[in-house]
């Protein structure tokens, strides 16, 4: 294995990815490879900084649709993130790994209120930052918070960690077979197609501060790894 490409990293992980193959909740399985392989790369001095979504807990955007006011379905959503969070931070102690979770929402007892300068000297002590409640903010996605961390910390790149999906395509792989794979997009051209990387207003901060973005896929055990040893794993966006 080649010596580490980067020295801080922000993963991203949907709240799917939490669930397994659950229709609802939190796999404890699943949680524990996802631990693994983020043990891996701190294992090889890589400053890891992650945000989590809570779509396996709580849809916001789905809650709207039936009548309930669009912020206090994203603060119902911020919350649902921080079980996440707590559930990947156990996962990780349990292997041994220093581990933080600060939330955009103080919630004292039970993690920090995020602060920058104390999350960068956590990095720098080689613990794992987890960042919950997304922006603090309604109408922000984690796709969102997730740009926003990973600028405010100075991570490299931003992880996109996708679920039975290798990368980014023209179309819909499960649905079409001959759904075309990019080894390699430029952030323009993925917001003229639409093609669903993360929101809009994720892309376009990434794109105005040049954040490159890899979306791979997090079940396949080696790929997180051999991303940050510099392997060509996934989609580039840059």
């Amino acid at each position: 294995m080649a010596e580490r490409r980067y020295r801080r990293i922000m993963l991203k992980l949907s709240g799917e990815a939490m669930q397994g193959d659950q229709a609802y909740g939190i796999d404890a399985r699943t949680v524990d490879y996802v631990a693994e392989r983020v043990a891996e790369v701190v294992a090889l001095g890589v400053q890891v900084g992650a945000v989590i979504g809570g779509g396996n807990i709580w849809r916001g955007e789905t809650a709207t649709h039936t009548g309930m006011d669009r912020a206090t379905a994203d603060y119902m959503g911020m919350l649902a993130t921080v079980l996440n969070a707590l559930a990947l931070q156990n996962g990780l102690e349990r292997r041994g790994v220093q581990t933080r979770v600060q939330t955009a929402i103080t919630m004292a007892e039970v993690a920090e209120p995020y602060i920058r300068r104390r999350a960068i000297r956590h990095l720098e002590k080689g613990r794992v930052v987890i960042f919950a409640c997304g922006t603090g903010n309604p109408f922000f996605t984690t796709d969102t918070a997730a740009a926003l961390r990973s600028l405010e910390i100075g991570a490299e790149v931003l992880l996109m960690a996708k679920n039975r999906v290798d990368g980014v395509y023209d179309r819909d792989p499960h649905r079409y077979p001959e759904a075309r794979r990019f080894r390699e997009l430029s952030y323009q051209e993925a917001l003229q197609r639409g093609l669903q990387v993360m929101d809009s207003t994720a892309l376009a901060l990434c794109m105005d501060n040049r954040l490159p973005i890899i979306v791979f896929d997090l079940r396949e055990p080696t790929n997180l790894r051999r991303i940050v040893c510099g392997a060509e794993v996934g989609t580039l966006i840059t």
